[in-house]
């Protein structure tokens, strides 16, 4: 799997992208160590607190079907520069121990980044 196929799984992801409120649709995709591939979007709800990024849905989802090891995410957005993930979704990454992060943006800007890059004072096990 290249960083580009994750990255086009990802966008296909940020079609079903639920954001009434803010407009800001965001995919991402999980590729597990066994080749498995998890997608995500992000999912707002009125109450903003609860809303939830497309990274820790992919995430989650994984780990719901019993993923626990990971080679790589990728997230894509509108943004200025590639999309990069928030504090919330860097934390999840550091639990399950994602070692790769490549951030997207849709005019085809690409930048990859390693877990300790995004978070390099992660709390965790």
């Amino acid at each position: 799997m290249t960083d580009e196929e994750l990255i086009d799984i990802a966008r296909q992801y940020r079609k079903h992208s639920y954001s009434p409120y803010s407009r800001f649709k965001v995919g991402a995709a999980v590729l597990t160590a066994g080749g498995k591939i998890y997608g995500g979007c992000n999912i707002e709800n009125s109450s903003y607190g609860l809303t939830v990024c497309a990274e820790r849905t992919a995430i989650f989802k994984a780990v719901s079907e019993g993923e626990r090891e990971f080679e790589a995410l990728a997230v894509i957005a509108g943004t200025e520069g590639p999309c990069s993930p928030c504090g919330a979704c860097r934390q999840v990454m550091a639990d399950f121990r994602i070692p790769r992060i490549i951030m997207a943006n849709l005019r085809g800007e690409v930048k990859t980044a390693s877990l300790a890059e995004l978070l390099p004072f992660a709390f965790g096990l």
